[in-house]
């Protein structure tokens, strides 16, 4: 069951969502903070495995209490959650190291998934934002026009793990071939799904075998 830190600075959201949480019985609320200095110094209290963060908080704002609570050996997960889409808040929470990034708004089971996907080192982004994402991801890696080079937006580890994945390897043997941990085999995994905008692994082995990967 994953532990998780709420930090948001509106006591009745903040007060609302950590009983709805608790309510699920699939997640344990372990502290809430009330801004990001605050959450900064819980996630180092409490060690949770996610902080929920709010990116417009006082003291503190959620990007720099992100960087700083990531900054750490053993650190947690963060998810954003907040009233924000914008693409500058979108993308300076994934600079600042959150894993998923969720508009308020969401429902309960949206929230759930989202919780225990970063608990589990995945990424995740709410369908709206995924599209935006993938086009940011592409001008990061200095994409190649399509037809030059399948999926650009993906980094060089993360396509090597893609065709080793389209060669029919489980997670386990790509990290004994590529010399990874298993985490970070889970984590460029997770990436790649993000990236394509692919469900699970059947639709990335169909992607990538029609790109031409893992023959």
């Amino acid at each position: 069951m994953p532990r998780v830190l709420i930090a948001d600075d509106h006591p009745v959201y903040r007060d609302g969502l950590r009983l709805m949480l608790t309510s699920t019985g699939e997640v344990e609320v372990v502290g809430t903070a009330r801004d990001g200095a605050e959450a900064v110094a819980l996630a180092a209290e409490l060690a949770p495995d996610v902080v929920v963060m709010d990116l417009q908080m006082p003291v503190l704002d959620g990007i720099e209490a992100t960087r700083r609570v990531v900054s750490v050996a053993g650190a947690p997960s963060v998810l954003a959650l907040t009233m924000h889409d914008d693409d500058e808040s979108v993308f300076s929470a994934m600079l600042a190291g959150a894993r998923g990034y969720l508009v308020k708004g969401a429902d309960q089971d949206e929230i759930l998934r989202a919780i225990t996907a970063v608990a589990h080192g995945e990424v995740i982004f709410g369908p709206a934002l995924a599209a935006r994402v993938t086009r940011y991801f592409a001008l990061l890696t200095g994409a190649r026009p399509p037809e030059e080079e399948p999926f650009p937006q993906l980094t060089a580890r993360e396509r090597e793990v893609l065709e080793l994945i389209a060669a029919g390897l489980a997670n386990p043997q790509i990290a004994e071939r590529l010399y990874l941990s298993p985490k970070t085999v889970r984590n460029n995994v997770s990436a790649i799904f993000a990236k394509l905008q692919v469900a699970d692994r059947a639709q990335a082995i169909v992607r990538a075998r029609q790109a031409g990967f893992g023959r």
